[in-house]
């Protein structure tokens, strides 16, 4: 038998199979799926406003302007030394556009949505709040770097007119970079905030102030750098765990506002508060272990970890109060399968529980590092400043849901009235003993008088007493009476919500 093939079956074998392009455009449909198709949609509308085409040729003119400028101070000289003050004119351009017209732009893609109410007919789409706020954010953050781009070259054209390092050029960018993602996440956040349009207006003021004052501390923080220190940094061990806790600080808490902006724009039937809860307990957790880390490899250094106290605790007490300040009561599909220690779950119970644990165990993880660094004697003053100030954190929020919460009117018991009675309650907390103290002749900082003032209370608890061989102004028996106030206040409130929601859940 013969075993040559004919012509035809090898034209047959040597054929493509169909079912080579048929994977090919499986995958290109897959990819296409997972590219959120509001980025295109947004990106090209930016592209296609007013604003886009005149802020880029202001600032390619303005770049082409002073590298004219450049050139001409220095063609004629040997050696200069003007790279940095050059660098500086180039970001102050930038910046007006990174830090100023992105974030801003941003917010009213967002809000003009809802004031339109146009924000359903996106949800029709099936991509939900989270594909639509990552599509939106991502579209800026293109035209970001389309502006970026453009002024990249003018950026370093300025190094090869020495005064300022590569090492420093590479810094500014990678930290203007983030900073400007974390604006443009706020932005978008503060677009979620308010709902009326009185609201809408003060939210809008509001983020035109806080990104002018932004822009004035970036540009005078990058003076500083490109000016002062221009020339090179002291690459040691301190200044690398400085950079990577500036970037971690930028970059949890960008992580954190999106996901509020996410729980924001959720349905109520949604579980929304899983992941910003679940983002604020890993920012927590994550940033005490770098703590630790840094407190480790720093010689056991006490001014981390009290530092660290201090302003962790004043962010927890922040975060807590939109998380503890939430509606009360579950939704009927989430009720199935919610436990006592549900704490990621809706409702203000439950936010509340997280946020006594998280400020009381914040306190307690860096009283412990202090004390491992000076002892029970010498780290005393720092471990009581530290735990008066989450104690006074957990008293006021708890006054603040009681207050809002135990009477039953709808109205102060909403999240926006309980988070003012806060601020009310805190303001007169810390006003009202300094002027007793001055109709009954008393000193101002009177420690007694101003056991429970949440402002000069944990700097008495931190203040070093000469003339006592503990060096300790109020001794440890005070910080009981405050911790006692405030648990007694926060149980009194885990009741008081307890209650609220059982009557929810029976209408």
């Amino acid at each position: 038998m013969s075993t040559q093939a004919s012509p035809a079956s090898g034209a047959a074998e040597s054929a493509p199979s169909p079912e080579v392009p048929a994977m090919t455009s499986e995958r290109w449909e897959k990819w296409s799926d997972r590219l959120n198709p509001l980025v295109v949609k947004e990106v090209r509308q930016g592209l296609r406003t007013r604003v886009f085409w005149v802020s880029f040729g202001l600032l390619l003119a303005a770049c082409l302007v002073l590298s004219l400028i450049a050139f001409v101070n220095t063609h004629d000289s040997a050696y200069t030394r003007e790279g940095g003050a050059y660098f500086f004119s180039f970001f102050i351009c930038l910046a007006l556009v990174l830090f100023g017209v992105i974030p801003f732009n941003a917010y009213r893609s967002l809000a003009r949505e809802r004031e339109d109410e146009t924000w359903s007919l996106l949800l029709l789409t099936g991509l939900g709040p989270r594909r639509i706020l990552r599509g939106k954010v991502a579209s800026f953050l293109v035209q970001a770097v389309l502006y970026a781009s453009a002024v990249g070259p003018f950026l370093l054209f300025s190094y090869f007119l020495n005064g300022i390092s590569l090492p420093t050029i590479l810094l500014v960018l990678l930290y203007g970079a983030t900073w400007m993602v974390f604006l443009t996440l706020v932005s978008v956040c503060a677009a979620t905030l308010a709902d009326s349009r009185m609201g809408r207006s003060a939210v809008r003021l509001g983020l035109v102030g806080a990104l002018l004052l932004s822009l004035f501390q970036t540009l005078t923080l990058t003076y500083v750098v490109t000016q002062e220190r221009g020339s090179g940094f002291s690459f040691d061990r301190e200044f690398f765990w400085g950079l990577a806790a500036v970037l971690w600080v930028l970059v949890s808490n960008g992580w954190l506002v999106f996901e509020a902006a996410v729980s924001r724009l959720s349905l109520v039937t949604e579980d929304y508060t899983r992941h910003p809860r679940r983002a604020l307990v890993a920012q927590v957790v994550l940033t005490f272990a770098g703590m630790t880390v840094m407190w480790w490899f720093l010689d056991r250094k006490d001014d981390i970890p009290s530092v660290m106290g201090i302003l962790g605790g004043l962010h927890l007490i922040f975060a807590c109060l939109f998380m503890a300040t939430d509606v009360d009561g579950l939704a009927r599909p989430l009720r199935a399968g919610t436990r006592a220690w549900s704490l990621l779950k809706p409702g203000a119970l439950r936010g509340f529980r997280l946020s006594v644990l998280l400020l009381l165990g914040w306190a307690l993880g860096c009283s412990v590092l202090v004390w491992q660094s000076r002892g029970p004697t010498g780290g005393m003053r720092l471990m009581l400043s530290i735990g008066s100030l989450a104690l006074y954190g957990v008293l006021y929020l708890s006054v603040a849901v009681l207050l809002g919460r135990m009477s039953r009117s709808g109205r102060f018991a909403s999240p926006v009235s309980v988070r003012l009675l806060f601020v009310l309650v805190g303001v007169v907390g810390a006003g009202v003993p300094p002027l007793l103290s001055v109709f009954l002749g008393m000193d101002g900082r009177d420690e007694l008088l101003n056991l429970l003032n949440p402002v000069l209370g944990p700097l008495n608890f931190g203040r070093y007493e000469y003339s006592d061989p503990s060096g300790l102004k109020m001794p440890p028996e005070l910080l009981l009476c405050v911790a006692l106030v405030a648990l007694l206040a926060a149980f009194t409130a885990d009741r008081v919500l307890a209650a609220r929601e059982r009557r929810v859940h029976q209408q």
